[in-house]
């Protein structure tokens, strides 16, 4: 007898529709169309998201908690967690534990890694965002923006932005707008050059709030009205990870993975 399978795509969520078509989405689709003998499911860890879409938008998006009563109630019984989250870090951790907390004995459960996870992750990762970035000019830099966390796990940043100097890509800086390398590091590292224009980027799945914001924002404190005040030109680029195709075969590859186990 052929036992019941399922995959659960678990996100943080986004409160940006247009983003979460182009990215979330497509992950949803893609792993749709590459396991058509399993059951999809998806689920979103952020509470406030999800009360948000629901009274703003009318939109109802299962939690982690909904969902695992959903999936034992179907009877399934082998089961393949994918987060999309960037790195092993806190929402990880979380999640993996509620996931524990509401799962029953029957349950076979396989966690699938995060994009993030391994070397070769970061270089893939690094290697098909920049393909559109390849030609840039001396005096031009490309800022990556990404999330930053209080975890340990927060080393990836400054890991990639070390991978980036290696691969050849002087003028391509990695930052996070909630840890280290911060804002500041990376003006500092900037006016060592003699870049005159700045290319902002989310390193982020979804083109978000961050993104739209703390990024891209006219507020005073924005990266971007932070480098124009220092004497910098500034483009925008709101674009989130998961629009990339590279970027969700990535996230494939864990999960073919995680089924082989």
């Amino acid at each position: 007898m052929t036992r019941k399978k399922a995959i659960l795509l678990v996100s943080f969520g986004t409160s940006y529709l247009e983003s979460k078509k182009k990215t979330i989405d497509r992950i949803l689709a893609d792993v749709s169309a590459a396991f058509p003998e399993y059951q999809i499911y998806q689920a979103w860890t952020s509470k406030m998201i999800l009360a948000l879409l629901q009274s703003r938008d009318n939109l109802h998006i299962l939690s982690l908690e909904e969902a695992m009563a959903k999936i034992i109630s179907h009877g399934i019984e082998k089961l393949i967690i994918q987060p999309t989250h960037l790195i092993n870090g806190l929402e990880n951790e979380v999640m993996i534990h509620t996931i524990m907390e509401h799962a029953s004995p029957n349950l076979q459960i396989t966690f699938g890694d995060p994009l993030l996870t391994t070397t070769e992750d970061h270089r893939n990762a690094l290697k098909c965002l920049l393909s559109e970035y390849s030609a840039l000019p001396e005096e031009e830099a490309l800022v990556l923006m990404g999330h930053g966390t209080s975890h340990y796990a927060n080393a990836v940043y400054a890991a990639l932005d070390y991978m980036l100097k290696e691969m050849g890509y002087l003028n391509v800086f990695m930052g996070t707008v909630e840890a280290y390398p911060d804002l500041n590091t990376l003006i500092c590292q900037i006016k060592k050059t003699s870049v005159k224009r700045i290319h902002l980027c989310p390193f982020m799945l979804v083109a978000g709030d961050h993104a739209n914001n703390d990024m891209a924002g006219k507020q005073k404190n924005s990266w971007k009205s932070i480098f124009e005040a220092n004497g910098y030109e500034v483009i925008c680029h709101l674009k989130g990870l998961g629009e990339y195709k590279g970027i969700r075969k990535i996230y494939l590859e864990h999960l073919n993975r995680a089924a082989a186990s």
